[in-house]
């Protein structure tokens, strides 16, 4: 009707004004989110084996692969899908018929959507279609929609927080436009836009911290464990990733970590000090530093739950009780797999963002963790038994 509409918005068609953001976004973790699940082996057979029709044949369950709709709308509804152009095809709108692309695995917005021009990403992700606003970016209620409980608990943790508190009681005495963000002017708790990403600068000009779209370039460690806890990878690629055992992972069922693919400790210290300087336009030193290593810890002591829960797990392969070739089906397995996932994953996460001991010790935190290895001990005993003794002991 004389007007050219771009249906699938990419990253390309941003970069035309925004080249530097394209470039930073094209190169993080989040770009790459569709790849890293799907092209991983061990992560692509988790997702089947959750989003898979489960039926029941002989008495036994059996699985079968997700359709195309149940991962758009799970794991791919965070992570993007695949969208592509199958031709054309007649739609009716009051004006009358019109031809419009006909697409693959459409509507999406998931924050690694690969698109029919090649881009990855779609940036209406943060910034929502029509108004594509910062000041949308920058609410946390946008993180939310992918970043929460049990997996990702950030948002739920900020809204118990501290910071989350004075945002939701003063946030709308704030200036959630203005560019750069002034701490202490603009906004007096942080979001986590302006831990990750914001252009910060202190109320006389300095530079706090530079804006950046790779949402990783402050992170030092990734917290979010894969199985444990490890220094954050130096491609946004992680599908290029092997272990000393061969798996495309950043470190062994042991703990040993791949470090060819992960940032060195000057790396960590660099970016460890830029997140510091952030927190630094409202905290002092001493109160910064007790947080840290406050945190230090909590990575060590989850990394080692998991660890046991790890033992426990191979255990079970080790005796036949379990199943190695589908690490993600069986009951003792899916324990393991809450322990790292869901667990050990909320406990880091209310450490690092700090104020929601209720995350790191009865929901989803340390309880949990410490009940999850009773029932895989218990599991793996009692199995034993049966399959030694049959069911009663003779």
């Amino acid at each position: 009707m004389g007007f050219r509409i771009n249906v699938v918005v990419s990253p390309n068609d941003c970069a035309v004004c925004h080249p530097a953001e394209a470039e930073q976004f094209a190169g993080s973790k989040k770009a790459n989110a569709r790849k890293n699940l799907m092209a991983n082996s061990v992560y692509h057979t988790l997702v089947n084996t959750v989003t898979g029709v489960k039926e029941l044949r002989d008495g036994k369950i059996e699985s079968k692969d997700p359709s195309a709709y149940t991962l758009q709308e799970s794991c791919l509804g965070c992570h993007g899908t695949s969208v592509e152009v199958k031709g054309m095809k007649i739609v009716a709108v009051k004006m009358g018929r019109i031809p419009v692309p006909d697409l693959t695995n459409w509507p999406n917005q998931g924050v690694g959507r690969e698109n029919p021009d090649g881009s990855k990403g779609t940036c209406s992700a943060c910034h929502a279609r029509h108004s594509f606003s910062i000041e949308v970016a920058r609410n946390p209620h946008t993180c939310s929609q992918c970043h929460m409980e049990p997996d990702v608990p950030a948002w739920d943790v900020y809204r118990e927080s501290k910071h989350g508190n004075i945002f939701f009681s003063k946030s709308q005495e704030w200036n959630l436009n203005s560019v750069p963000w002034v701490a202490g002017k603009d906004f007096k708790s942080p979001t986590c836009a302006a831990c990750h990403n914001s252009l910060i600068t202190a109320p006389n000009g300095d530079v706090i911290a530079e804006r950046t779209h790779d949402f990783g370039s402050r992170l030092w460690v990734r917290i979010f464990g894969l199985i444990y806890s490890h220094p954050q990878p130096k491609s946004g690629d992680t599908t290029i990733i092997r272990n000393k055992d061969g798996l495309p992972m950043p470190a062994t069922f042991g703990g040993e970590l791949a470090s060819a693919y992960l940032i060195d400790k000057d790396e960590q210290n660099r970016r460890q000090a830029a997140m510091k300087k952030v927190c630094n336009s409202c905290h002092n030193s001493d109160w910064i530093n007790g947080h840290f290593s406050k945190f230090d810890n909590t990575v060590k002591e989850t990394d080692a739950m998991v660890r046991a829960a790890t033992q426990l797990v191979t255990e079970a392969w080790t005796n036949k009780i379990a199943d190695p070739s589908n690490p993600f089906d069986e009951e003792i397995e899916k324990l393991w797999v809450s322990q790292w996932l869901f667990y050990a994953n909320s406990v880091r996460y209310a450490s690092a963002m700090t104020g929601a001991p209720d995350y790191t010790a009865f929901k989803l935190g340390w309880w949990e963790m410490s009940n999850n290895l009773s029932e895989m001990r218990e599991m793996i005993d009692l199995r034993m038994r049966l399959k030694n003794h049959g069911p009663a002991d003779k």
